[in-house]
């Protein structure tokens, strides 16, 4: 029996679709009255969980609780549950009143009578005119829309129609209210408006909102917990502070809000190193042990160098500069490598700068044990990724389902959307068993040297590192001494990619 203050619980939900798991051993406790965003890239599985709650879909196996209760195979129609999916589904030759009311016109609600025996019996009526109007108007205040009842559907703006969705939603008095991304066809200043209103009108309504969105910004600015999704697995679920603040891992950090994510290697105690820098820091892992890091924009500093320069002290220089409005963005340049930072200072283009970093601000996170992570990855023109000094053949249409490439290199959606993803950003992970060596030179897809081999009792974890001191783990039966030349080869099939930000913004008109 779920705790009485979880209105939903998902155990051991999982959902696959013959060989295919899009959700995998799914757990979540819901509270009452809370506002809950599963935030995630597309194809992680989010829109299926919801699926699930609503009853649209079944899970494969696993529960489904709602307030202590498994309704696991109870159809949808039965569940105190109602959806505002993307497209509204509106009835254009309704106005918005009957729009609204359509549901409750046909809805039957029990009542009972007591028959001639002096048995208590349940019959069923539908509402009256006066009950549905009672409830239209109370759902239409909640949404800011009662002096629109008699308007049609196609004159309002996307906004409004929106808005009209989740009166009819919320009019049956659902107890749980599921949101499939449906901000997804507003523009860019409708969104941000509707963000604040949604919100709004979830502390009026009082109810649990489940909310489904890929932008990193709704989920920050709408929700009072936050469910992080990748490959139909929960990364980490928190309130939007924590996971903006004390991410996980590299994917999480690198979803929410903008990072700079190094590999790194713990070189002392409270001691890292990245950038070909030592920095303090104040989490403390084992001393040589891979890590990653992250450090926010708004957490790097700035000292314009004047005189003769420090040597000890992290130099860049500014080759990129972009006002925001509230600050300015730069892009800094150190060797090969480079770090986004924000300032509310006005920053010279090609000035030299010392970089600075509290340690508090550096945040340290234990790699994956299983594979490759290369969060500052991009595409080319030519679909190649590119990972540092490194250039593999990808497939770019796992990052968009149900497309495929034409002959001049678009990504073409199912819909028939055009996409140029030159220069798009992505992370890519790499198993560490699918990454091969070979030996010598320029044989594969990047050159490397081997500098760490450690026996781990039924293979050997190779440590391969590349002129710009890309790392690469690979796992295998054969014996590599230390200071080998190799080359790095992967195969596309084995390289998997997910896109950072938005694919529209790639969207070709």
């Amino acid at each position: 029996m779920a705790d009485k203050n979880y209105i939903i619980s998902l155990q051991g939900v999982t959902k696959s679709f013959g060989n295919n798991t899009v959700v995998d051993d799914f757990n979540l406790d819901i509270t009452k009255g809370e506002f809950v965003t599963f935030l995630g890239p597309s194809g992680c599985g989010k829109t299926t969980t919801l699926r699930m709650i609503a009853g649209f879909e079944t899970p494969t196996s696993g529960q489904i609780l709602l307030n202590g209760e498994d309704i696991t195979r109870i159809p949808p129609h039965k569940r105190p549950i109602n959806t505002v999916f993307q497209r509204y589904a509106l009835f254009p030759h309704l106005d918005v009143y009957d729009n609204v009311a359509f549901g409750l016109k046909l809805k039957k609600i029990p009542y009972e009578v007591t028959n001639k025996k002096g048995e208590t019996v349940t019959k069923y009526r539908h509402y009256t005119r006066e009950e549905i109007d009672e409830k239209v108007m109370r759902a239409l205040k909640i949404i800011d829309l009662e002096d629109l009842e008699n308007r049609d559907i196609s004159t309002l703006s996307g906004g409004q129609q929106q808005r009209v969705a989740i009166a009819r939603a919320i009019v049956n008095e659902p107890e749980i209210l599921l949101l499939d991304e449906p901000l997804g066809a507003l523009d860019l200043k409708m969104r941000k408006e509707m963000q604040l209103e949604l919100k709004d009108m979830h502390k009026k309504i009082g109810i649990t909102f489940i909310y489904v969105t890929h932008d990193q910004e709704e989920a920050l600015t709408m929700s009072d917990t936050i469910v992080v999704m990748k490959d139909g697995v929960i990364q980490q679920v928190g309130n939007p502070i924590d996971i903006y603040n004390e991410p996980v891992n590299a994917f999480v950090a690198n979803f929410i809000g903008e990072s700079n994510i190094y590999n790194a290697t713990m070189v002392g105690k409270l001691k890292v190193k990245f950038l070909n820098h030592v920095f303090d820091c104040v989490d403390d892992f084992p001393l040589n042990e891979k890590v990653d890091v992250v450090v926010r924009p708004e957490d790097v500093e700035m000292t314009v160098i004047k005189g003769k320069s420090d040597d000890s002290r992290l130099k860049g220089k500014i080759v990129t500069k972009i006002f925001k409005g509230i600050h300015y963005e730069y892009v800094l340049i150190m060797g090969k490598s480079e770090i986004v930072t924000q300032s509310t200072k006005d920053y010279e283009l090609d000035s030299e700068v010392y970089i600075d970093v509290e340690p508090a601000n550096i945040q340290i996170m234990k790699r994956s044990s299983t594979e490759n992570v290369y969060p500052e990855a991009w595409i080319d023109k030519n679909n190649k990724l590119i990972i540092a000094d490194g250039e593999f053949d990808v497939d770019i249409t796992q990052l968009l389902k149900g497309s495929h490439v034409d002959d001049d290199l678009y990504l073409i959606g199912a819909d028939g959307k055009k996409y140029d993803l030159d220069d798009a950003d992505v992370i890519a992970s790499i198993d560490f068993t699918d990454v091969q060596i070979v030996d010598g030179h320029d044989k594969g897809n990047v050159n490397g040297t081997v500098v760490e081999t450690i026996y781990k009792g039924d293979h050997y974890a190779v440590l391969v590192r590349t002129a710009e001191e890309e790392d690469y783990i690979l796992a295998t039966d054969d014996t590599w001494n230390e200071g080998d030349l190799v080359s790095v080869i992967v195969e596309p099939s084995k390289i998997r990619l997910t896109l950072k930000g938005d694919l529209n913004k790639y969207e070709v008109q």
